[in-house]
């Protein structure tokens, strides 16, 4: 037989005529040679995996069909869902047994690729982890924990939280507290501009609340000099007063050459004040 119409294993160079051989990479070897060559080991009995074998793998490990076994039970795990734990295959009942939280409702296996809820450390099946008002699922709607229960939001609005006096809705978070009554931060509004008073400076009149530019605008008393409101924030700069006038330390000048009168000895004529150098003139 000439070269050309030889075909040998590539490795051993045995005539494959009529025999079994194994082709990889476009190169044939008999099947004692591929075994020995590229045969992977087997995890469970630490025998080469044959040609006659199937080859399961995971995670670039290899077992026999016949060794590929939950690490505990030695139950087959071929077409079954296993889980893994620090290098061994464990079936799922097994790794729950072992590894799986339990429901702190029902005590029970949390078993895995089932939906679970957890919360500071604790459990629950999905089904188990309920209002404790209605007894409905919460699931993955928000809840409140409140001593040793949960609480689907409504149920808790309806149960704890403080209604706003303003709109009559619950306050579940932050709120002010004005004349001991419970508001919503965006219902505690000036009764004059409607603007918001949380967090803001604030005065009232006849128990109810004003921005201090409103309360300065309807009630504060005009300075004689400007006209302009004095405020709370300006009282002390109050010089002094003439009757029931009133001006602003700015404003108390001298009516004919703008000196200031503040801390000054002055005199009036008619609706006019005047420092005493301007009076004697007069």
């Amino acid at each position: 037989m000439s070269t050309s119409e030889r075909f040998d294993c590539h490795y051993c160079k045995d005539s494959l005529l009529g025999k079994k051989y194994i082709m990889k990479e476009d190169t044939q070897y008999c099947t004692k040679c591929y075994e020995n060559l590229f045969a992977n080991c087997c995890e469970g009995c630490s025998l080469p995996i044959g040609c006659n074998c199937k080859d399961l793998s995971y995670k670039d490990r290899h077992w026999h069909e016949q060794c590929f076994k939950c690490a505990k039970c030695s139950r087959s795990l071929v077409e079954k869902a296993f889980a893994a734990k620090d290098d061994l295959l464990l079936c799922t009942e097994c790794y729950a047994h072992d590894y799986s939280s339990k429901c702190s409702t029902c005590k029970k296996t949390v078993m895995p690729g089932s939906r679970k809820m957890e919360y500071k450390g604790n459990s629950w099946h999905e089904t188990c982890f309920l209002c404790h008002r209605c007894q409905q699922p919460i699931g993955t709607k928000s809840f409140i924990p409140k001593d040793t229960g949960y609480f689907c939001v409504p149920c808790f609005e309806k149960q704890f939280a403080y209604q706003c006096c303003a709109c009559k809705k619950a306050i579940t978070t932050g709120g002010v507290t004005y004349q001991d009554k419970p508001w919503h931060r965006e219902c505690f509004l000036c009764i004059g501009c409607r603007k918001q008073l949380s967090g803001q400076r604030f005065t009232s009149r006849e128990n109810y609340p004003y921005c201090l530019e409103c309360f300065s605008n309807l009630y504060a008393k005009k300075c004689v000099g400007c006209t302009k409101p004095i405020t709370s924030e300006s009282l002390a700069e109050l010089s002094d007063k003439q009757g029931e006038d009133l001006w602003h330390s700015e404003c108390f000048t001298c009516m004919q050459c703008s000196v200031s009168l503040v801390g000054r000895g002055f005199l009036t004529q008619r609706d006019n004040i005047l420092c005493t150098d301007c009076g004697r003139e007069k």
